[in-house]
């Protein structure tokens, strides 16, 4: 008696699934791959030889060297990855700062800012004096929009 034995592939829509898996798992093999790459160039700690054995290591031997590269280096990927993001948020917030700030100085800087004019001779008492009540009215430069500003130093 001979019987058919029947595997998984051959029902269409297992056939289907394993298809699917093996697609998905390759697809997560590249992302891996792709991943690692980025952290070789991006850890600093590595000199250029070390990065560049690490890369022929990988790419010549991909599976072993992915498999070593997540063994040996694998614990701070995720830190040297966190570490980027950080630093990027930190350049956008400061980016946004500067940009949202137009570069508006507060009524303590321009009063310290006069004070050091009065204080090296630039400006007079009376000029100071002026010059510290529109600061203060909010229709000097770290005030409103408008208005007359400090005397200019020399003047």
């Amino acid at each position: 008696m001979s019987t058919a034995t029947y595997l998984a592939y051959d029902y269409p829509l297992l056939s289907m699934f394993w298809t699917m898996l093996w697609f998905f798992l390759w697809i997560l093999w590249f992302i891996l791959l792709f991943r690692i790459i980025v952290d070789i160039f991006r850890d600093d700690a590595l000199s250029g030889w070390a990065k560049a054995g690490w890369l022929v290591f990988v790419i010549l031997l991909p599976f072993l060297g992915v498999f070593v590269y997540v063994i040996a280096r694998g614990k701070n990927m995720g830190r040297r990855e966190i570490a980027q993001a950080r630093e990027q948020q930190q350049q956008f917030d400061d980016y946004v700062r500067e940009t949202a700030g137009g570069g508006q100085k507060s009524s303590a800087d321009e009063l310290k800012k006069l004070a050091q004019l009065r204080a090296d001779g630039h400006i007079s008492e009376d000029e100071y004096r002026r010059a510290k009540e529109l600061v203060l009215s909010g229709h000097g430069p770290a005030g409103a929009k408008h208005g007359p500003t400090a005397p200019a130093a020399g003047a």
